[in-house]
């Protein structure tokens, strides 16, 4: 059996000796703590690359959420300055061309009977960066989706909600008796408006009663790419969706073929996204992901008629798998730049492309890179990007392309006092023999001469997902564990995404099997080094984390404690009811009537017979990816049928995800608490 260095987690020490020296770490994490980070998103750059604009934001907890403000920086070496301090949230800025003001969108209210742009729908906004001046730029009454800055500047081209209803037989009827809630006949589509930025008049360009998930403009400003459906309920998006390119002066449109994402895809349910013209304007690239396969990155020529004269479905660099939907073609160039993660790192790639031949592609974050957001100059030489270290949290690096971008700014200089976790990558080998890895977390100074570990297993999720190689405080167990003295183990198990290709569809058709097995295999890989305590186990996940955490401890009695967040209790249940039932035929190979034994031993209602470890529950009253009956369900089969002792934390209001302060506060204090008293024997507070 393999393993990575170890307390090479202790270069972390290593590299953060400076810093120790101006600052004594003697801060031990806590829950609390993760409402201090600052979260940086949504990075932009103006066209001359002095300047970079981001969305930070942060915790309040008198609102019990987050706030969102508009930040600006000059380059490379300026104060970070904060814009906006308004009680609303602002997001997605851009610059303009001449760099002197910044749109964004902002929905701000004025009262129950104010109107557009203050009735609390998204509008544009503009700041002038000069003289703080913020004035509306739309007045659309039901809001704006989105938008983008035209060619050269001129205009913006946003999308606006309109209620539409379908003239099918029943729509009369519908309408007579409209008491009811119907599964279809109404819905939310986005016509497309043109802004011009010197008259300031809106022109409605198109309006064809489509649902628009993502749109851009071409260098001249006559062809406008989309990914549309017909229904804007999220199933659509997943195997209905279409890219569709509209020529303004021919007054025309058509749907690109769809073959090599569909008919030749190895599922029909890929979710379609941004779509990106070519700085020429001759090409055009967009992104599809895939539950359970390899996500493609397609770059499709166009004449000027608008048929398809050549296609490439990229080829990625070594054991990379596209990360995100934030793809853009460097200005001034050929080359198409995108997200990658692999080996649990996330880099920026850039691929030539000479029409639609590929050719050579470069990382320009070479090392230990976590890269979130990217933005380029308007000639492409300047880049800027979000970097998540190993020592800190998503910062704001910049530099020349070619060369390793340097950071910028320290947005969370409370860290500097934390006694950070130390991280390192383990290796071991599942048994049939494939390689897997995982991050290790060790708590700060410890060494193995200290004794073996309490040990937390947490399970990302996804599956079409990694945990990264880089510091984390999350309400699902990274640092705080650590911090109170844990080991916490997230392996990277088969399904996960950045080593290989046959490393992630290896688990397509054997969910409840093999991921199980790699991650008992990484346990005891710790116990057989002497780092962890075999007796003293906890398991956690949210999410596939959360089914994950299901089949381990109807698989295994090894665990002594349980934290199951929004996690599948049984697959039939999860196809009739989850937003995007393609996630689960995909893995399942079929449709419930097609694989009724694959259904059945990927449920782990299934196994529930096997299971004594204590569970404590967690999931959102309003979640469509994993719905609450999955969560109910758990907790009658435990509670009341086999005594094991549970707890069951429905959050009002929240979806898949938790969003407040005080429902992310209790899940982490919870989770603490359950595991302590459960595997460690201590006393309640």
């Amino acid at each position: 059996m393999t393993t990575g260095r170890l307390p090479a987690a202790l270069a972390l020490l290593t590299l953060c000796a400076g810093a120790a020296q101006a600052t004594p770490r003697d801060h031990v994490i806590t829950p609390e703590d993760y409402f201090t980070i600052a979260h940086m998103s949504d990075l932009t750059l103006s066209g001359n690359g002095k300047q970079a604009t981001w969305v930070q934001s942060y915790w309040d907890k008198q609102s019990d959420g987050q706030k969102k403000d508009l930040w600006r920086m000059t380059l490379p070496k300026g104060t970070p300055e904060r814009l906006t301090f308004s009680e609303e949230n602002e997001g997605h800025p851009q610059f303009s061309a001449d760099g002197r003001y910044l749109y964004f969108l902002k929905a701000e209210s004025r009262g129950e009977d104010a109107k557009a742009p203050y009735n609390g729908k998204a509008q544009i906004f503009r700041l002038n960066l000069t003289s703080s001046e913020v004035v509306p730029l739309t007045r659309s009454p039901e809001g704006i989706s989105q938008f983008t800055l035209g060619p050269q500047g001129q205009a913006l081209w946003y999308t606006s909600n309109k209620e539409h209803k379908s003239d099918d037989p029943f729509a009369g009827l519908r309408s007579t008796h409209d008491a009811p809630q119907y599964g279809h006949g109404t819905v939310t589509v986005n016509p497309l408006y043109r802004l011009d930025l010197a008259s300031y008049r809106s022109e409605l360009v198109l309006d064809d009663n489509k649902v628009v998930w993502g749109f851009d403009i071409s260098p001249d400003g006559n062809r406008i790419a989309r990914v549309i459906t017909d229904d804007n309920e999220l199933v659509h998006l997943e195997g209905w969706s279409d890219v569709h390119v509209y020529d303004r002066q021919a007054q025309r449109g058509a749907t690109l073929p769809d073959d090599a994402w569909r008919a030749q895809a190895p599922s029909p349910y890929g979710w379609l996204m941004q779509p990106r013209w070519s700085p020429d304007g001759t090409r055009l690239a967009f992104r599809i992901d895939y539950d359970g396969h390899p996500g493609q990155l397609f770059v499709t020529e166009l004449d000027r008629s608008g048929q398809v004269v050549g296609q490439a479905d990229l080829t990625r660099p070594g054991d990379a798998t596209l990360n995100g939907d934030n793809i853009a073609w460097r200005p001034g160039s050929d080359e198409i730049c995108y997200r990658a993660s692999e080996h649990a790192r996330v880099r920026l790639y850039c691929t030539e492309m000479d029409g639609t031949e590929q050719g050579a592609t470069r990382s320009l974050t070479e090392g230990d890179f976590v890269v979130g957001g990217f933005a380029f100059s308007a000639k492409g030489r300047e880049l800027a990007l979000t970097h998540n270290g190993l020592d800190h949290f998503y910062e704001l690096y910049s530099g020349r392309v070619g060369r390793t971008p340097e950071r910028r700014t320290n947005i969370n200089p409370q860290t500097a006092a934390w006694q950070l976790p130390q991280l390192s990558i383990v290796r071991w080998t599942a048994p049939d023999g494939s390689p897997v890895e995982g991050i290790l977390e060790l708590p700060h100074g410890y060494q193995k001469s200290d004794g073996p570990l309490p040990l937390v297993v947490q399970i990302h999720g996804g599956p079409t997902a990694a945990t990264p190689y880089a510091l984390q405080h999350r309400t699902y167990g990274r640092s705080t564990f650590a911090a109170r003295g844990w080991a916490l183990l997230s392996p990277n198990y088969r399904g996960s995404t950045g080593f290989g290709d046959r490393f992630l569809v290896d688990l397509v058709g054997r969910e409840h099997d093999i991921e199980v097995a790699d991650i008992q295999a990484g346990v005891d890989n710790l116990i057989a080094q002497g780092l962890v305590d075999a007796e003293k186990l906890a398991v956690m996940g949210w999410s596939n984390g959360g089914y994950l955490t299901n089949a381990l401890i109807s698989t295994s009695n090894r665990f002594k404690a349980a934290s199951s967040g929004a996690g599948v209790w049984d697959q039939r249940l999860q196809w009739i009811l989850e937003d995007t039932p393609g996630h689960v035929i995909n893995f399942m190979q079929g449709l419930p009537w097609e694989q009724p034994e694959a259904y059945t031993h990927g449920s782990s209602l299934s196994h529930a017979a096997n299971i004594t470890t204590p569970t404590v529950i967690h999931m959102g009253e309003k979640d469509a990816r994993v719905p609450a009956p999955h969560a109910y369900g758990l907790y009658r089969t435990l509670k009341q049928y086999l005594e094991v002792p549970t707890e069951l934390l429905i959050y009002p209001g929240e979806g898949h995800g938790l969003s407040t302060y005080r429902h992310k506060l209790a899940k982490m204090q919870w989770d603490l608490a359950w595991f302590e008293h459960h595997v460690l024997g201590k006393p309640v507070e």
